[in-house]
């Protein structure tokens, strides 16, 4: 149950970026207005067309600043790290180059269906799979057991992607651009966190059944 919290622990520190982004964009007319940084944008741009390049230039630097704090603190990168620091700095970009916040909105879709993909082929090439390298050190499980863990997580990382999806374009059609904007915003924080945390403790309280009090005790004691 200790390496499931550790590891939603790691995953929720991956949503720094999009912490930053929500706070930019709602607080873009305030940083436009006070700041240098409105002399950048034309100011015959809708409202939401500044606020999401602004909110997307935030969470490309803040990406690349995750990704060099990681390699300072470890001395390596995860190739999912390096993956979604490109997914962001080439669909934020267009996102920006272009002003059409569609390409940014596209990003938790296709890096969670990545995800979803990834921890599906390791269940079938490879020695083990992905759940299976990241806590087999921790806890020991029957090979049944590390199969439908990992295939949660690719159901998880599937339905995260259909649901970007609907709230981006699908959901409340009839609204203003501003208020679906604002709406998809929000869930890109408060909903997919959300659900992750959701999950998270799910699988937690799925993974103590198998817990025995020797593997609990010892698990507590390297983390003391």
């Amino acid at each position: 149950m200790t390496q499931a919290l550790n590891t939603s622990m790691k995953l929720l520190i991956d949503f720094f970026p999009i912490i930053l982004f929500f706070i930019t964009y709602h607080q873009a007319g305030a940083i436009t207005e006070n700041t240098a940084i409105g002399q950048l944008f034309d100011s015959s741009q809708p409202e939401i067309i500044v606020a999401t390049m602004l909110a997307t230039a935030v969470a490309i630097i803040s990406s690349f600043i995750q990704v060099g704090g990681y390699w300072l603190k470890n001395r390596s990168v995860e190739k999912m790290h390096i993956f979604s620091l490109l997914l962001i700095t080439i669909l934020g970009g267009i996102t920006i180059a272009f002003g059409d916040p569609a390409f940014i909105q596209w990003k938790p879709t296709v890096l969670n269906w990545v995800f979803a993909a990834a921890f599906l082929i390791s269940q079938y090439v490879g020695k083990s799979s992905l759940v299976h390298r990241m806590m087999s050190s921790q806890i020991s499980l029957p090979d049944a057991v590390w199969k439908r863990l990992n295939l949660s997580w690719v159901v998880f990382f599937i339905i995260s992607g259909l649901a970007n999806i609907y709230v981006a374009f699908y959901y409340a059609v009839e609204l203003d651009e501003k208020t679906r904007m604002d709406t998809w915003v929000n869930f890109k924080l408060f909903g997919l966190l959300g659900l992750t945390v959701i999950f998270v403790i799910a699988q937690a309280f799925y993974l103590a059944r198998y817990m025995t009090p020797e593997e609990d005790a010892n698990q507590d004691g390297n983390n003391a």
